[in-house]
């Protein structure tokens, strides 16, 4: 089969209003108008650097829902599998202004959305099985009951098909029932991926281990092929059949907001993969692009195109 798309992900895009000044919500003023969603800033990144990138989802009809198409289409994403629904609402989410670098206040307005809705109904095996590598985190996963087993169906198709599958567990405990529900279903899907994405704190909390090498030995003996555990500014342990080791984080001046850091890694893992780069200068690249992340107010404007990954060498 010819691949048509180089990347395909599925989740949910939310329309993000960003304070315009620090302090509660509640003393905002007014608010910045930004796209949201782990797997949409992955999908963005990704096409910036000029891949194929297809996203599939639901938005209602409303305002929200136009924004969020008309952006993400404007990207040049191939949008052709979000199903606009007149009788859901679109997700948004609002998020606090922070200039010390501390994790920003977010409040979440997602229950009961169009992508909540989705399920395995919405797996076009065709389209799917057209790219060459699928992309999920543990966000799409836990949005509602029949959004996980579209994740896990999706992963398993794309891998039994012999196309690469990446994984970025991506934690939202509010959106689950307990802790441990989390943990075993995103274990799960763990399994079902080539990479795996932790961050440390992530990895600590899912595998009970302490060390990168632990955490990442957890994945690998499980059939990842390559597990990358994010260490912040300190930069990234990797686990592969090629190598292993540890990959510098790039200096940042000022750390604005941390939010998408590693959606933007995940974007340097996966394209440096899929550009035929070896694992250390993939892992190198993610941290290049998770530094860039972290010095912008919104969750994507730090991805660079490709023309600013090359002034980079990287």
């Amino acid at each position: 089969m010819t691949n048509t798309l180089d990347v395909i992900t599925f989740g949910e895009a939310m329309m993000l209003l960003v304070a315009d000044r620090p302090g509660p919500l509640e003393l905002a003023q007014a608010f910045y108008k930004r796209t949201a969603g782990a797997e949409t800033n992955v999908a963005i990144g990704l096409a910036r650097l000029g891949l194929k990138v297809g996203w599939a989802s639901r938005l209602g009809t409303d305002s929200m829902g136009r924004y969020l198409l008309a952006a993400m289409t404007h990207e040049g994403i191939d949008c052709s599998h979000v199903v606009c629904d007149a009788s859901q609402p679109t997700g948004f989410q609002f998020k606090g202004c922070v200039t010390d670098g501390s994790d920003p206040p977010v409040e979440y307005h997602r229950k009961g959305s169009a992508a909540s809705h989705m399920g395995v109904a919405d797996i076009d095996e065709a389209w799917l099985l057209g790219a060459r590598h699928f992309h999920a985190t543990g966000v799409f996963a836990a949005v509602s009951e029949t959004t996980l087993p579209a994740a896990a169906k999706t992963m398993d198709l794309m891998r039994a098909a012999g196309r690469s599958v990446s994984f970025d567990p991506n934690l939202r405990p509010t959106l689950w029932a307990t802790p441990e529900l989390m943990r075993s279903a995103i274990n799960d899907l763990a399994t079902r991926a080539d990479w795996v994405l932790p961050g440390l704190e992530e990895g600590r909390f899912l595998t009970g281990k302490d060390t990168p090498e632990s955490i990442a030995t957890f994945y690998r003996q499980r059939g990842a092929k390559l597990a990358v555990v994010k260490l912040g500014r300190e930069g990234a342990y990797f686990d592969s059949d090629s190598a292993t080791g540890y990959v510098a984080g790039f200096p940042v001046s000022k750390v604005v907001d941390t939010v998408g850091a590693g959606d933007g890694f995940a974007v340097g893992v996966i394209s440096a993969l899929l550009d035929g780069l070896s694992v250390p200068a993939a892992v190198r690249r993610g941290a290049w692009i998770g530094a860039r992340a972290v010095q912008v107010l919104g969750d994507s404007e730090g991805l660079p195109t490709r023309a600013q990954l090359n002034e980079a060498g990287l």
